[in-house]
């Protein structure tokens, strides 16, 4: 029968990232609403060290899956680790974040186990013994409570958006046995980002600019940025544009973002954008133009050249600062 909740970890290059704590935390949270069990997992290559971690964050058991077929996140070769887990295991929930490489391999976890997939979640509880998932549709128009039928019941959590909590539990550490199937695909290069620079979809604070920006000059942004430790985004008109790369869109085609703080500026604000930033807690809004769509989301809008405001607000954090 059925028991207990299963969070997977992701980690990259032997660290967590902060999703996974978030992940853990959702999961002690169910894990306790159903009186059962969490039980995370982590699978790579040399992390059997960084294990322990997780029962910070309320893990009683962690499987630890660490084979040199692990090394590099591949579709097929953690789909069938992990598939083979839940087999043996049988957990009631699974929970993974809607990361990139979350969002592929939770889809394909749920195709290959035959069973219901919530995916990029914003809430998560459990009514009458089972799953209720609230997920936006409709490019974040809408958002909808959804029951899984199946087991076991899948769901992604979005980044930024369940709390993390720390309540030690023994984190029991279990290595399992890995057999990574046939995997087809092979990494022939590793491009990594040196800015610095805190990743996109686990910063508390983002700074996007848009078509406004005018150009690929956006050190008016990272300055800002910086300054509040946070990360730079864009939005798809700046991208296409070729200011910044693809790899920093924020909308429906890009990243989705929760930051406690996200400044729009010169960004006109396309519902395909706001899906990608919407469920932030604050929006700031610089645009010149009174009627930009963005205002009408923003919790605080101002209507200016933001290469005038943008400075400004610089200058007045660095006062606090100072």
């Amino acid at each position: 029968m059925a028991e207990g909740v299963f969070a997977v970890a992701e980690q990259r290059d032997g660290k967590f990232r902060k999703i996974s704590f978030e992940t853990v935390s959702e999961g002690r949270r169910l894990a306790d609403a159903l009186g059962e069990d969490l039980t995370a997992v982590i699978l790579g290559q040399g992390i059997e060290g960084i294990a322990p971690e997780l029962g910070k964050y309320g893990a009683d058991r962690i499987l630890v899956a660490d084979d040199p077929a692990l090394a590099d996140y591949s579709s097929e070769g953690y789909t069938k680790v992990l598939a083979d887990l839940i087999g043996e295991k049988e957990p009631k929930i699974v929970l993974i974040g809607a990361t990139a490489i979350g969002k592929d391999l939770s889809a394909r976890l749920a195709a290959r186990l035959g069973v219901g997939l919530a995916m990029d979640c914003t809430e998560l509880k459990i009514e009458n013994g089972k799953l209720v998932a609230t997920r936006p549709i409709y490019a974040g128009k809408i958002y909808i409570e959804v029951e899984l039928e199946g087991t076991p019941q899948i769901a992604s959590n979005r980044s930024n958006v369940m709390e993390i909590t720390e309540v030690q539990k023994d984190g029991v550490i279990e290595k399992v046995s890995v057999d990574a199937g046939q995997i087809r695909t092979v990494v022939v290069d590793k491009r990594i980002d040196t800015s610095g620079r805190v990743e996109l979809t686990e910063a508390d604070v983002v700074v996007s600019g848009g078509r406004g920006m005018g150009g690929p000059d956006f050190s008016v942004l990272e300055e800002l940025a910086d300054l509040l430790g946070g990360a730079v985004g864009a939005s798809r008109a700046a991208v296409d544009a070729g200011y910044r790369p693809q790899s920093d869109q924020v909308g429906q085609t890009g990243k989705v973002v929760s930051p406690n703080l996200y400044i729009a500026c010169g960004i006109s604000g396309a519902i395909q954008h706001l899906a990608g930033m919407s469920s932030s807690k604050y929006i700031v809004a610089i645009n010149k133009d009174p009627e930009a769509p963005i205002f009408s989301k923003a919790d605080y809008g101002i209507v200016g050249d933001l290469f005038e405001v943008v400075p400004a607000i610089t200058a007045e954090i660095k006062k606090l600062k100072a």
